[in-house]
């Protein structure tokens, strides 16, 4: 291996940013002209047979990891993610290509790139039984006498899931938590796209119309017919738990879109939140239109210059 192969060697590309901003298109385009692979960064693309609802999007020609990674019946953590995305990363690099991680959820590029202190921390089923019948609230208040740092760091959206209050009550009270985070050993170039308000809640309202023509009511009631429960971690997903609803008749068709709509804007509003505090991020605006894929390009080529690659 020549000494440019080792420079190149431990580079990771990410590409984040919130909602319907197109990360994957934009990585898809990159993945070709820089010779690289796609590692989703998506909480709810995780899950087999959620294509639809979540937006998977194919290859077209390109490897894309971290899809169906389990049925949607199981559960799934941010510890389970890091260490498979991981393993994936170290393996692309071995086969001399640019991983490129794209998403927007946050805690999983977080977990990837700059380790978890609370990835070690294993589940506690006696605590869980205790707990699994108290309110959010009740939940919420646990939280606050263990840990009051962490409980004010909850967003709205937190405070109101018991899955995740559980989780950091469990970690709370952990007493073998690491206090030191294991970063990756990677080159990371951080890409970011945004969007002025107006234009993402068009972009938000025309993908929501698209997944029902694409036929996410027939995909939500294909999941369920196989045994998925509302209760299940994967129909906690934007859209599905949204559709809950419609299906039992308690909302017209309408009104579970508009709402799955607003709930993907306040989705976006809550990643943009999360990955301003990144000052390693380089943001691009999507409004630039085709402009964008050239200045993208631009950055990362100084950064990984393959092409110097290919003529050594």
């Amino acid at each position: 291996m020549n000494k440019q192969s080792l420079f190149l060697r431990n580079k990771l590309l990410v590409i984040c940013g919130p909602t319907a901003t197109g990360k994957t298109r934009l990585a898809l385009y990159l993945a070709k002209v820089f010779n690289g692979e796609i590692i989703s960064a998506d909480s709810r693309q995780v899950y087999q047979g959620m294509d639809i609802g979540t937006g998977k999007e194919w290859g077209q020609g390109v490897k894309i990891w971290g899809y169906d990674l389990v049925a949607p019946t199981q559960e799934f953590s941010v510890a389970h993610y890091a260490k498979i995305a991981r393993e994936i990363i170290k393996d692309i690099w071995q086969r001399q290509k640019l991983p490129i991680l794209v998403g927007g959820t946050g805690l999983y590029l977080e977990a990837v790139t700059a380790g978890f202190e609370t990835l070690d921390v294993g589940r506690n089923q006696e605590l869980r039984a205790t707990l699994k019948n108290k309110s959010a609230h009740e939940l919420f208040t646990i939280l606050g006498h263990l840990d009051a740092r962490k409980a004010r760091s909850l967003n709205f959206s937190d405070k109101q899931n018991p899955r995740r209050l559980i989780r950091a009550i469990e970690v709370a009270q952990t007493r073998k938590v690491s206090k030191e985070k294991k970063p990756f050993k990677a080159d990371i170039l951080w890409i970011g796209l945004k969007a002025p308000r107006a234009l993402l809640q068009k972009r938000i309202a025309e993908r929501v119309e698209k997944r029902l023509e694409q036929g996410f009511e027939k995909e939500v009631e294909k999941l369920l017919e196989e045994g998925v429960s509302w209760q299940s971690q994967a129909m906690t997903s934007l859209g599905y738990r949204q559709w809950r609803d419609f299906l039992e008749g308690r909302e017209t068709k309408k009104e579970a879109m508009l709402k799955w709509q607003k709930e993907e804007e306040k989705y976006a509003k809550r990643q943009m939140t999360w990955f301003r505090r990144n000052k390693k991020i380089k943001w691009f605006d999507i409004s630039l239109g085709e402009k964008l894929k050239e200045n993208v390009e631009k950055t990362v080529e100084k950064w990984y210059p393959s092409k110097d690659a290919e003529k050594n």
